[in-house]
């Protein structure tokens, strides 16, 4: 099948989407879950050829060590794919939700209400639990979707997708092809040229990928570039906690979008020297004064620097963050609420690590993808970042007219 006919599909399929009752999505959902819970072994057999095939790629530098170990699956990825299954069907379902109830006039009842955004074109790298993530918030938020994964996991997301839609195709009354997948370059030039159809693009990878793609379509983009995240020590810290943070946020999966690349010490902070030796006995590399501040790592390497005070710890975020996630650690409130109002970012922390920008750590069930853009969604984006809405009116006969001649007045009273 050609893109465009898989396109026009999804398009179909979503508009029969809209309709489903929550009843049957959550009946979806946990079919699915029970699915991949019970092909566990068939999954981590196709992840297994996946891997030997991409440490060739990584030797010959096709794909980076860190995109290698954003592939393997294990039975904690495993364990959290299938709870986040189970968790989005426990959710409130997002769809015909009134988000506003206004009466204009008497017999004239403004509503606003959410509904699906349609067909979601999803291009990622490694990381085959995307699939089922993706898949499972589609389906609950009554979206299709197109799925391009990276070459290097290709089995894993044939099999995973594969499990997902014959678990669909037992429930009754469920659209057929709302969930579809596409393999090559090609492929993904035609997602891109494809807005008669494709709503919304997420890409999930890294900044070549997110800025080829966003310079490369009129459809709307939602995602993230670059994961320039900062942790602050601010002179009141305590060295115990900042340790704890700083280690967790670097070597918890230093690969992730989440993981702190640049520490920032205040001057009067009286005990660095300590804190960056602990740092380097867990093995982070750390460097002063790199070739640029706005460099993700993506590896157990953390950048550093000495600044006067916690304004220019904000202006240095602000200048070479990425809208990310960034985190002050510090026993001073006020400094605490001013660093949390004044950085420009989609996730600002006080005393916590960055890795907890997570859609499946927010109560989300799972994330899309995590946003930095400024509108629509912005940080993890679950479901009702997948949601748009609609303006429904209802009225009894009213013109226009009688309105703009004085002979009605709008009330717009709120309906509670």
């Amino acid at each position: 099948m050609d893109f465009i006919s898989i396109a026009k599909s999804a398009k179909e399929a979503a508009l029969k989407a809209a309709d489903l009752t929550c009843d049957i999505k959550n009946s979806a959902l946990l079919k699915i879950a029970d699915a991949i819970e019970n092909s566990a072994e068939k999954i981590f057999a196709a992840n297994k050829d996946d891997l030997e095939e991409a440490e060739k790629l990584v030797a010959s530098g096709e794909i980076t060590k860190s995109t290698f170990n954003r592939l393997k699956l294990d039975q904690n990825k495993m364990r959290d794919m299938v709870q986040g299954i189970r968790d989005i069907a426990k959710l409130e379902d997002p769809i015909n939700k009134k988000l506003l109830v206004r009466e204009l006039d008497k017999d004239l009842t403004l509503y606003k209400i959410s509904c699906p955004i349609g067909v979601l074109g999803i291009i990622f790298e490694a990381r085959p639990d995307v699939i089922a993530q993706i898949s499972s918030l589609a389906i609950k938020s009554s979206n299709a979707v197109i799925l391009k994964g990276g070459k290097e996991s290709k089995h894993t997301n044939q099999t995973i997708l594969g499990i997902i839609n014959s678990a669909l195709d037992e429930i009754k009354g469920f659209p057929k092809n709302l969930l579809q997948q596409v393999f090559t370059r090609d492929d993904v030039a035609e997602m891109l040229k494809c807005d008669k159809y494709i709503n919304l693009i997420i890409p999930r990878g890294g900044n070549k990928l997110v800025k080829f793609i966003k310079e490369n379509t009129k459809i709307s983009v939602l995602g993230h570039a670059d994961g320039i995240c900062h942790i602050f020590v601010d002179e009141s810290a305590d060295l115990e906690m900042a340790q704890k943070i700083i280690v967790d946020a670097k070597t918890q999966y230093p690969s992730a979008c989440n993981s702190v690349e640049t520490l920032l010490i205040h001057e009067n902070f009286p005990k660095k020297d300590e804190l960056l030796a602990s740092l380097q006995l867990e093995e982070i590399q750390l460097i002063n004064n790199p070739e640029s501040w706005a460099h993700e790592y993506g590896d157990k390497i953390l950048a550093f620097k000495t600044v006067k005070n916690i304004d220019e710890a904000i202006e240095h975020i602000n200048t070479y963050g990425s809208g990310h996630t960034d985190s002050i650690i510090t026993k001073n409130i006020e400094n605490a609420e001013k660093f949390m109002n004044k950085v420009d970012s989609a996730g600002v922390y006080f005393n916590v690590s960055t890795r907890f920008a997570d859609g499946y750590r927010y109560g989300f069930g799972a994330e899309v993808g995590i946003s930095t853009n400024k509108t629509h969604a912005r940080g993890p984006v679950g479901l009702e970042g997948l949601t748009i809405y609609k303006y429904k009116l209802v009225g009894n006969g009213q013109i226009v007219k009688d309105y703009a001649d004085g002979v009605k007045k709008f009330h717009h009273k709120e309906i509670v």
